[in-house]
């Protein structure tokens, strides 16, 4: 039964599961007021979220973390007043060094001191993310094409420890072939690789690169939707690929959207990926899907039966 910013759910139905509502830059909104409308922002995302729930979506997985601007009160407002169910997320967003506040605290660094990581996210998971008291039901960590680095790694051991203390599941942020040493270092901390989502695994076209993060245990992310990087024609080719090799039980789908984000700005994004929105799955990609003749069953594998394997550990 996973937590969500309103309680604990029976069941979250079709689920998307890497989304964002909000990504935000506090030193921004609190040194030059204005850029922040929170009123303004709510309004837009309920009415987004209510749009995906009008083309059966029941769920979203908010894995806005620490580096990428997760405010709980303002996605708190938004969950109250929207009919979508949102999953929060803990866990920290870097492909390189660790912001300061970590940075400077642990074995290793300039001023030694405990790893204090995990016990944040644990906090978040067991009490709640700040006075919202909205509990974490996602561990994130990243790595990118630079490799998983010093900072990186302690996040991915702090995420393993927080895991196999708490049970919540770990979601990934990775670039082919990354995905691979994700999974060889949280497997090396005692993390059940099938408790794993191999996030942005979509990117690739690579089926063998693919193939061998299932044969490993891992879900994959199909989960960037939208951005162009990867064309729709590839996305939905590589996912019709792996459902007619019996791979559907172990992919979970989504864009990596955002309601609202101030680290871009909304005209370039429409304009450079007109598609990157909310309702392109459900609009454009899954009818692609069954015109390629993905079945009804394996679509409904993807967005309905793995989330709820994922969250309770089916």
């Amino acid at each position: 039964m996973p937590d969500t910013y309103l309680g604990p759910v029976e069941d979250l139905g079709a689920t998307l599961m890497h989304e964002h509502v909000f990504g935000l830059s506090p030193e921004i909104i609190w040194n030059w007021p204005g850029e922040w409308d929170q009123p303004r922002r709510v309004a837009e995302a309920v009415a987004k979220l209510d749009a995906l729930k009008a083309h059966g979506i029941d769920s979203i997985v908010d894995l806005t973390v620490i580096g990428l601007g997760r405010y709980a009160p303002a996605v708190l407002e938004v969950a109250e007043k929207s009919s979508i169910q949102i999953v929060a997320a803990t866990g920290l967003y870097t492909y390189d060094a660790l912001p300061p506040f970590f940075g400077n605290r642990g074995p290793g660094t300039l001023f030694g001191g405990e790893d204090r990581l995990a016990e944040y996210f644990i906090r978040d998971i067991t009490q709640g993310i700040g006075e919202s008291l909205v509990r974490a039901a996602m561990l994130k960590c990243a790595s990118d094409h630079h490799g998983i680095t010093e900072g990186c790694e302690r996040v991915f051991r702090a995420v393993a420890d927080a895991h196999l203390a708490t049970g919540v599941p770990i979601t990934t942020h990775s670039a082919a072939p990354q995905g691979l040493a994700q999974q060889e270092l949280l497997a090396s901390c005692g993390v059940d690789l099938g408790k794993v989502v191999i996030g942005h695994a979509g990117d690739s076209t690579d089926l063998a690169y693919l193939e061998a993060l299932i044969a490993n245990g891992s879900y994959i992310g199909m989960d960037r939707f939208g951005i162009e990087i990867t064309s729709f024609e590839d996305r939905v080719a590589t996912v019709g690929a792996l459902c007619e090799r019996g791979h559907s039980g172990r992919m979970v789908l989504s864009h990596d959207s955002y309601c609202f984000n101030d680290r871009f700005d909304e005209a370039v994004v429409r304009a450079r990926h007109p598609n990157y929105h909310l309702l392109h799955i459900p609009r454009d990609v899954l009818p692609e899907l069954r015109r390629r003749g993905v079945t009804e069953e394996q679509i409904h594998e993807m967005l309905v039966v793995n989330p709820r394997r994922i969250f309770n550990g089916d």
